[in-house]
Parts: structure tokens; sequence; C-alpha cells
């Protein structure tokens, strides 16, 4: 591919051509590009000339580290696409139209987070106070579960003792009263007989 295509291929897949930092970075890329030696003789960076001919990467980094070829940059090419090689990993400047491979670097994703502070703050003391509320509404309601389980259990206080004395109370009532009425009329047809 041509550098401006590759420039188009690395955008689009979220990154840019690749920036080369320090000799680690260009070591790490050597070792890799030398894998691919026998399919592409280079690989495109993103080295390029701004208007006011200063040399700049592409991802805005600074060019602090340097790995040219001998006798490189050569003049001041107007077209100045710069190109690592596979075999070595000096870079050199070429034709931009040249068909070369292409290394893409995608930025790290560091996500920020701007709030209002004051907004932030009354709004976690209403949730604190929404959940300490929850908080008692829930160990109140596990009180009255544990007060009425435990009274069930024990038999106390519900009634049902009460009531089942009461039945007993009048069921003995019923039978006394009918012993005993029983007894009135026994004793009632004994008067009878002796009138």
């Amino acid at each position: 591919m041509s550098w401006a295509q590759s420039v188009t291929q690395c955008i689009q897949s979220g990154g840019v051509l690749t920036s080369v930092e320090d000799l680690d970075e260009s070591n790490f890329l050597i070792e890799h590009a030398d894998l691919y030696a026998s399919k592409t003789s280079g690989f495109w960076i993103g080295i390029y000339r701004n208007v006011n001919g200063q040399l700049l990467w592409q991802d805005n980094s600074v060019l602090g580290f340097v790995n040219w070829g001998d006798g490189q940059p050569s003049g001041d090419e107007l077209a100045f696409c710069v190109e690592l090689s596979a075999a070595t990993g000096r870079w050199s400047v070429l034709p931009c139209s040249s068909q070369k491979g292409f290394i893409c670097k995608k930025p790290k994703i560091t996500f920020y987070l701007f709030t209002d502070a004051k907004k932030d703050k009354a709004s976690g003391r209403m949730n604190m106070w929404i959940l300490l509320t929850l908080a008692l509404i829930i160990l109140l309601g596990v009180g009255f579960m544990i007060y009425f389980l435990f009274k069930i259990k024990t038999g106390s206080g519900t009634g049902t003792e009460e009531r089942w004395g009461s039945r007993q109370l009048q069921y003995s009532r019923v039978l006394t009263a009918g012993d005993s009425g029983s007894d009135a009329t026994n004793h009632k047809g004994e008067n009878e007989h002796n009138v």
C-alpha cells in the first residue's frame, strides 16, 4: 500500500502509523518486522513533514529518537514518507507512492470522568440517608418477625391457649351440668314416687 492508503487504513482501525519513541520500541519493531522480511522489504511509519518543514509523528509525540539509515534523510524531499527496513530496522525516505507494508499503533484508552464535586457530595449524602433508612426498615422488619415467631413458638400472647382453655371449660360445664341435670331428674322421679 502507498503511505496515504496506510494512513487511512490505520485511522479506520482506530490508530495511526506507528511512532518510535525510544530504542526499546525500535528493537521491538525490528524483531517483529524481521518475521515479515520475506513478504515486504519495509514498513511505513508515522513520520511526516508539516507545512513548516518540521518532522513530526502522526500521533503528535515528540521526534526525540531517530534511527536513520546511512545518508538519510537526504535533502529536502517534497514528499517525505518514511520506511522502516524489515531487514535492518533503519529508516529511509521513499516516494510516498511506493508499495510497502505498514505498522499501526493504537493509543491506550484512558477514561477521565469530570463531574461537579459539590453535586457529587450532595448526591452522596442523599444516597447515604436512603441506605441508612432502608437498613433501619429491614432491621425493624426482621425484629418484628423474630418477636412474633418467638411468641408463636412459646405459645404465649397469641390467645390460642386461652380459646382452647375456654372451650375445655365450656365442655366440662356441659358435662357437669348434664350430670347434675340427670341427677336432678333422677331425684325428681324419686320425689314423684314419694307423693
